[in-house]
């Protein structure tokens, strides 16, 4: 067995993480790289103008604190280390306070975002060349660092803006607020872009089912303009084929029902004695069958194109089908909701559930017509306790001309099929618990 090869299963990975609509997959590719771009900002900023603003700040204010420290040692005694401690406050922005009994306690380093806590230690460290410790937790707007002195604890209080610059939170925001502007304004546009391609789908699949919305208004990019104007001539050829095919099968029709009809009259005009009666009734059924098999045939040809789809009450419509049935001498049971409102060709879904209807009462004694919503669509099922269709065979029924039998066309099964699909549903056959043969139908809401 071949190996399978390491970069086939990465790519099915990246496959089943990526998003699947064309808007996700967009604001992705201008995602992925806006943030990239961000991160190598931030990282040239942190790694060079942040590292190298932080390394001299904190240099001064520690070479500050060493200097007081070094005036101290240099000049001790009280008076000395009082004009040192003013002198520093006063040019060095530093609150110096000398404690000569005071003890160092040692503290936990705290970090902190960003460099400025490393590079203030090491610069003590550094300067200092004697114990301290810093406290970054107590005071929120300074650093409270204590060192041991010739004269006692020294504690300095030193403002954070000391240690870092306010470019950073500038620097930040404006990356943040950048990529945020640029990721909003992509997305509307994508937005956009796609509302137009998702108009053009709609609308295709509304033709596609029957809902003729008349044409829709070429807008967003160039290409799928182009698309949405090939659509709309798309859809007046078919207009115009479905139009020039109507007529010429109505001609047809015509043409055809003529000379049935002549037949029929001069059947009519044939003396009615005893000897000729018999033949004159099979010729009378036969010229009937061939006249419902022009209209089968015709009807299959034709289709229900030239109707248009609007809101139904499918539980009134299935009502009306039991009925017709039942005048015809069929025993039907009829169970549904009160009410089943769908967008529907009323007069191709009764065509398609009739002809379930009757192609079942030619089979069966008992039949049962029921329907209830499931989700986003409706299913309609057709029950019978007749001798049923064999399993292998359940398919092949839908095809023209292969069910008909019992003064059957042919055709019912391959109509109804075809109505429903053009509503974007379905016809499955099972079996039936009556015994017999079940049709389901199932119609999208």
């Amino acid at each position: 067995m071949r190996a399978r090869l390491p970069w086939i299963g990465a790519s099915g990975g990246l496959r089943r993480i990526m998003p699947r609509s064309l808007l996700g997959r967009g604001l992705m590719m201008i995602l992925v790289p806006l943030l990239l771009l961000q991160v190598v900002a931030l990282w040239v900023f942190y790694g060079t103008h942040l590292d190298v603003v932080s390394r001299r700040l904190a240099g001064s204010v520690a070479g500050e604190i060493a200097n007081t420290v070094s005036l101290m040692q240099r000049f001790p005694g009280e008076e000395n280390a009082a004009w040192i401690l003013r002198d520093a406050r006063k040019h060095y922005n530093l609150t110096i306070r000398l404690q000569p009994d005071g003890v160092l306690l040692l503290r936990p380093r705290i970090n902190v975002p960003g460099p400025m806590d490393d590079d203030l230690y090491a610069a003590l460290f550094d300067q200092l060349q004697r114990p301290f410790t810093m406290d970054w937790s107590s005071d929120p707007r300074s650093v409270l660092i204590q060192v041991e002195s010739p004269d006692g604890l020294l504690e300095v209080e030193a403002p954070r803006k000391r240690l870092y610059t306010s470019a950073v939170y500038l620097f930040v925001i404006w990356i943040v607020g950048s990529a945020l502007l640029l990721f909003g304004v992509a997305a509307l546009f994508m937005r956009n872009q796609v509302r137009a391609i998702r108009r053009l789908a709609t609308a295709a699949e509304d033709f596609g089912i029957g809902r003729d919305l008349g044409p829709i208004r070429p807008e967003g990019a160039t290409e799928v303009r182009q698309a949405a104007t090939a659509f709309n001539r798309m859809q007046d050829r078919i207009r115009r084929f479905m139009a020039q095919r109507t007529e010429m099968l109505a001609g047809v029709s015509h043409d055809l029902r003529t000379p049935l009809t002549r037949l029929r009259l001069s059947l009519e005009m044939l003396p009615k004695t005893p000897e000729w009666q018999d033949d004159i009734d099979e010729m009378g059924a036969d010229l009937a069958e061939m006249d419902n098999m022009i209209g089968a045939y015709l009807a299959f040809a034709r289709g229900e194109g030239a109707e248009q789809a609007e809101p139904v009450d499918l539980s009134a419509l299935l009502d009306e089908v039991a009925v017709g049935a039942r005048r015809a001498g069929a025993t039907v049971t009829m169970t549904a909701p009160p009410t089943l409102v769908l967008a529907l060709r009323a007069g191709a879904v009764r065509r398609a559930i009739t002809n379930l209807v009757d192609n079942a009462s030619r089979h069966a004694r008992n039949v049962l017509l029921t329907a209830e919503p499931q989700g986003r669509s409706v299913l309609v099922t057709v029950d019978d306790d007749g001798p049923g269709i064999p399993e292998d065979r359940r398919e092949s029924v839908f095809r023209p001309f292969e069910s008909g039998s019992a003064g059957g066309t042919g055709l019912g099964l391959t109509i109804a099929r075809d109505i429903v699909r053009a509503h974007g549903g379905d016809i499955v056959l099972g079996n039936s618990p009556m015994g017999g043969l079940r049709a389901q139908i199932r119609l999208p809401v």
